[in-house]
This record gives structure tokens, C-alpha cells and sequence, in this order.
């Protein structure tokens, strides 16, 4: 029964993680669409091809469905995308097309694309496409029809990364929400489990911090590519969020670490009644609601000064001499959870030293 709830529990995390994802993914999704039906234009008005197939190809591939749109990601694919379509139009047009013939493209186009850059992206767009075109039969628009379709997707790719990036601080925020929304309710449910002194909860606690991973993992890369995309971007002045964002990102992965470590221990402590670990229950409460705070401003493009002071008083609470005195299995949770509040503090933009400061000295 136990491992039944435990699933359910991380199957709801997970499609929760997944709505966000959907809700993140809708604008970038649109744009990617647009873009492969303007490259598709663009070759056929401009260009005058029949059938331009590689353009809404080349723009659909390089942009994809992601806001994760660094320039370098996005000129890489559309690099292989070139070279592997104009490799398969020269050599089929040169000595036809077999099995043969595949191979002698595969391997001309995967050593062109190393020679021009030593990202993995581009080899392997570069063979894809090579492969594509020698198995596509030949079209009307020439030996090098094919070739110019994909480069008008790849530039027109380029040009919605640079010129149309959307708001690239709206997917960072929204997955770091997500992020700590999750940090403050595996608190709840830690807090739960030592109030009631039962462990299937700890454990619980346990099992969500996990099941989060690739949402703290999400947020940490969405947050990088977005600041690299912004220094290039007509959005330069989002660096600084973006920036925040990204050590946020990092500061509250680490302090889930340290939380699933108090969970764990957690979940030997509290089943035992000798141990009164009710005064650690009203901590990590507190902790999780100051963790509230900071996911609502973060949502909202803040720095997290809500936060800050909650947070400031739960860490000034953090005393294993006051906590447990005498009892040194409840004065271990305690010192595990000073840890995470640390983390959390210098997310609120408090210095190093004056989030450690904020803790009572031992």
C-alpha cells in the first residue's frame, strides 16, 4: 500500500512538472511553427521551388520546440542541416544514388562537419540530412535546389533566435517556481511526518525531493541558455535576472540535496518516543513557508526580499544547543537543516557571509 501511495505521489509530481513544461513550451512551439512556415514561403515566392521540403525542415529542426535557443545551438544545426543537404545534392547529381553512394555521402558529410566545428549537433544533422536527401528521389529545382532550401530555414532559424526570442526570462521563472515550490512542499510534507511522528511520511518527503531532479535540472539549464541568448539577443538587459536565476537555480539544487539528507535521517528519528522532534517539525515549517514566499517572487521576476526575512528568523531558530538539548539524535536534525536554510538565503540575494551569520553559533 505504501509503495502504491509513493508512486501515485511521484506520478502527480511528474505530470504536474509536465503541465509546466506544456505552458512554457506553447510560445517557442508557435514561433517554431511560424518560422518553418515562413522559410516554406520564402523558397517558394523567392526561390521559385516547387518543392522547397528541406526550408520548413532546416527552420522547424534548428529552432524545435524548446526555449532553449542559445545562437550557437541554433547555427550549428543549421550549419549541419546545410552541409549534410548540399553534400547529398553534389554527390547524387555527380554519381547517382544507391547503397554505395550513401555511404560515400554519410562519410564525406560527417568529416566536413568536423572540420568546420567539433559539435556533436552538427554531425549528426549533417549525416541525417545526407541520408535524407540521397534517399529522397531528385526534384526540378536543380543540383543545388535542395541545398539553398536549407539554408533559407537555417537563416531564417537564425533569425527568430536573435530577433524574436520572446521573453527569455518567462520559461527560467516558470520552472523556477516549479522548482521551489517543490523544495517548500517536501518541507510541508517532512514537517507532516515529524509532527505526527510517522515515518511512511519522512519517506514521502523523501521520494518527492527525488522526483524533482528534473525540474532543478530543467531550471539550471534553461536558466544558462537563456542568459547566453540574451548577450546576443535585442533583450541584453535581462542579463542580471537571468544571471540571479541561474545561481538560484543552483543554490536551491543544492539545498534539495540537503534536504533529502534530513529526510532521510528524518525517517529513523521519528518513530522513536524518546525523541521530541516537534520544536525541528515548527522549523522546517517555517523554512518551507519562507520558501513559498521566494517561489512566488521569483514567479513574479523578484529577488526574493519577501523571503529573506522569514528565512532569516527560521535560520536565527536553528540551534542545536536550544533544540533538542541533551538529545543528540533531534540536535542532528537540526544541523542538517541549517545547511539548506544557508542556501536558501543567499537566493534571496543575502551574501555568503551574512546568510552563514543568520545562523546561531555552535
Amino acid at each position: 500500500m505504501l509503495q502504491r501511495a509513493l508512486r501515485v505521489l511521484v506520478l502527480r509530481t511528474r505530470a504536474r512538472q509536465g503541465w509546466t513544461r506544456v505552458r512554457a513550451g506553447l510560445i517557442p512551439i508557435g514561433q517554431a511553427a511560424i518560422a518553418a512556415g515562413l522559410a516554406y514561403l520564402v523558397a517558394t515566392r523567392l526561390l521559385g521551388h516547387a518543392e522547397p521540403f528541406f526550408a520548413p525542415v532546416a527552420a522547424w529542426l534548428c529552432l524545435g520546440f524548446s526555449a532553449q535557443r542559445d545562437v550557437r545551438r541554433v547555427a550549428e544545426l543549421a550549419v549541419g542541416v546545410a552541409v549534410g543537404v548540399g553534400m547529398g545534392d553534389l554527390i547524387v547529381h555527380l554519381i547517382g544514388s544507391g547503397w554505395w553512394q550513401l555511404t560515400v555521402v554519410l562519410f564525406i558529410s560527417a568529416v566536413l562537419a568536423r572540420v568546420i566545428d567539433s559539435g556533436p549537433l552538427l554531425v549528426m544533422q549533417a549525416g541525417a540530412q545526407a541520408i535524407i536527401v540521397v534517399g529522397l528521389p531528385a526534384t526540378a529545382d536543380g543540383p543545388i535546389g535542395r541545398w539553398t532550401d536549407a539554408l533559407v530555414g537555417g537563416a531564417v532559424a537564425l533569425l527568430f533566435a536573435v530577433l524574436v526570442p520572446g521573453d527569455t526570462r518567462r520559461r527560467p521563472r516558470a520552472l523556477g517556481e516549479q522548482a521551489l515550490t517543490e523544495l517548500a512542499e517536501t518541507l510541508e510534507v517532512l514537517a507532516r511526518g515529524m509532527r505526527e511522528r510517522d515515518a511512511s511520511e519522512a519517506r514521502a518527503a523523501l521520494v518527492r525531493g527525488r522526483a524533482s531532479e528534473p525540474v532543478l535540472e530543467e531550471w539550471q539549464t534553461a536558466a544558462r541558455s537563456a542568459r547566453d541568448l540574451a548577450r546576443v539577443s535585442v533583450r541584453r538587459h535581462h542579463r542580471d535576472e537571468l544571471g540571479r536565476l541561474e545561481e538560484q537555480a543552483v543554490l536551491t539544487d543544492r539545498a534539495m540535496r540537503s534536504v533529502r539528507v534530513l529526510a532521510r535521517r528524518a525517517t529513523a528519528v521519528v518513530t522513536a518516543e524518546e525523541h521530541d522532534v516537534g520544536p525541528v517539525a515548527d522549523r522546517v515549517d517555517r523554512f518551507a513557508a519562507g520558501v513559498r514566499l521566494l517561489a512566488s517572487d521569483v514567479g513574479r521576476g523578484g529577488a526574493g526580499l519577501r523571503a529573506r526575512g522569514v528565512l532569516e528568523q527560521t535560520a536565527g531558530l536553528a540551534d542545536p544547543h536550544a533544540v533538542g538539548s541533551g538529545d543528540w539524535q533531534v540536535q542532528s536534525l537540526v544541523m542538517l537543516l541549517r545547511s539548506p536554510l544557508v542556501d536558501m538565503l543567499e537566493a534571496t540575494g543575502t551574501g555568503p557571509e551574512k546568510a552563514r551569520a543568520a545562523l546561531p553559533e555552535l
